[in-house]
């Protein structure tokens, strides 16, 4: 059986999800100690927080199947804490998808992978500290995540002629990316069972 997925669908799925559920906020915990002397003042604006957005910085929030890989361009805007200075950033990022397939799960799984972090007026001095915590809060918060779950697709169907039922589970998931598309080959392992009674 083939399961095809092509960008329209992806694009259909984030727009619902930013127009409906607004931009997902990734929260890291507190990475620094805080400190006696750090300002009160900063307690509710810096939340080290990163905010994927629907675009900016000319790169739209999707997910593209080209050459081989697919792609994640992600736009993002956020605030990280370091020491005594909240600082508020944006940027884009690009990404690719890795998919696993979990037997015992009976589900697909992505993993986020970043390439590359880009930040937009960010001095050199902290865009190191600023892109190592974009990278670390998006593969704490997002990785692994569900793709497909497959058990949906596991069929039992009763053979009345030979009065048994014949059962076929998933045992694996190929993917091959095309231009534009993602077909995913499930592969079947089938068993029968005679009735009882």
């Amino acid at each position: 059986m083939t399961v095809t997925v092509d960008e329209k669908f992806f694009d259909s799925l984030l727009g619902t999800i930013f127009q409906k559920l607004g931009p997902p906020q990734l929260k890291l915990s507190q990475i620094q100690r805080q400190t006696p002397w750090q300002p009160a003042v900063f307690e509710g604006q810096c939340d080290n927080v990163v905010v994927l957005n629907p675009d900016g910085g000319n790169v739209k929030t999707s997910v593209q199947f080209a050459g081989g890989k697919i792609n994640a361009p992600l736009a993002f805007t956020g605030s990280y804490r370091i020491l005594t200075q909240c600082i508020q950033f944006k940027g884009t990022a690009r990404a690719t998808v890795d998919l696993s397939y979990d037997q015992s799960k009976q589900t697909v799984f992505g993993r986020l992978n970043i390439e590359e972090v880009v930040l937009e007026g960010t001095s050199s001095l902290v865009s190191g500290l600023v892109t190592a915590f974009v990278r670390k809060t998006i593969d704490e918060r997002l990785n692994p995540f569900e793709v497909l779950r497959v058990s949906q697709l596991a069929l039992s169907l009763p053979i009345q002629a030979t009065g048994g039922t014949l059962k076929a589970q998933v045992k694996d998931v190929r993917s091959e990316v095309q231009e534009g598309a993602l077909k995913m080959y499930l592969i079947y392992d089938f068993n029968a069972e005679r009735n009882t009674g």
